[in-house]
Parts: C-alpha cells; sequence; structure tokens
C-alpha cells in the first residue's frame, strides 16, 4: 500500500491557510510535526500522539476492476497522519521540510533521490536565488 497520497494531502492540509472547519485543529497539529522536522525524537513523538488520536481503519476495496487491495477507511485525519507516520518510517524525517524562502515557509515532502531539497517550489527558489544574487552584487560594490 503506498501512502505517499496521503501524505502529500497532509502537506496540502498544512499549507491551506483556511482549511475546512472540522480540520483545523488537525492541520495545526500536523504543522507541529513539519516544524519538529530536524529533531526525529520529536517528529516520532508527535507522530505517535497522533496516531493515538486518529487511530486508521483499513479497509479491503476493489473499486473500478481492480482485484482487492487496502484503502484507508475515509477518515481525512487519520489518513494525513497515517502517511505522514508511513513516509518517516520508511524515507526518514529529513523528507519532511519547510520552504527555506523567508517569505514562504510551506510545507513539503522532499521527494528528491539526494535529500536537498530547501524550497516548496521552483517559484520559491528562484526567489530565493535571485535575492541572494541582488545580496551579493550589493556587498561586492
Amino acid at each position: 500500500m503506498d501512502l505517499t497520497s496521503y501524505a502529500e494531502w497532509a502537506v496540502r492540509l498544512v499549507n491551506d491557510p483556511r482549511p475546512p472547519q472540522g480540520l483545523r485543529r488537525l492541520r495545526d497539529e500536523l504543522a507541529a510535526v513539519f516544524d519538529a522536522a530536524g529533531d526525529d525524537r520529536a517528529v516520532a513523538e508527535r507522530l505517535n500522539a497522533l496516531l493515538g488520536r486518529y487511530p486508521v481503519r483499513p479497509q479491503l476495496s476493489d473499486h473500478d476492476g481492480h482485484d482487492w487491495h487496502l484503502h484507508l477507511a475515509e477518515d481525512p485525519a487519520a489518513t494525513a497522519v497515517m502517511g505522514l507516520a508511513a513516509v518517516v518510517a520508511e524515507h526518514g524525517v529529513d523528507r519532511l521540510g519547510r520552504c527555506r524562502e523567508p517569505h514562504c515557509l510551506q510545507a513539503f515532502l522532499d521527494t528528491s533521490s539526494n535529500r536537498s531539497r530547501r524550497y516548496c517550489s521552483a517559484r520559491c527558489a528562484s526567489r530565493a536565488n535571485v535575492a541572494a544574487f541582488r545580496a551579493r552584487r550589493r556587498n561586492a560594490s
């Protein structure tokens, strides 16, 4: 079962400035997980607490002519938490990140092969690179 899509949903929720009313608390709890990135134990403790609060209920499905396979029950909180926990368990805490562009700070999953992603998007990377270039030019003058 690939849980990456659930983790990506968690990222979208963290980055949503106006989540549905019932998901605001979850958004803040998931944001705290991303804020703790860099401290493996803190991330694990936060995710373990969330896994206890939002238990996962797998179920078998054969939708759309596919053979039987597992899905997580349609609980947005449980699926988001389980997705992030699976990414951390399989790939490590360093796959969770916050954009380093000072005016952004959006959450992201680092899916790069060398774990080098620092920005949430190409737009933020470009903005940061242009700002750094201009700062170097000012300092050289």
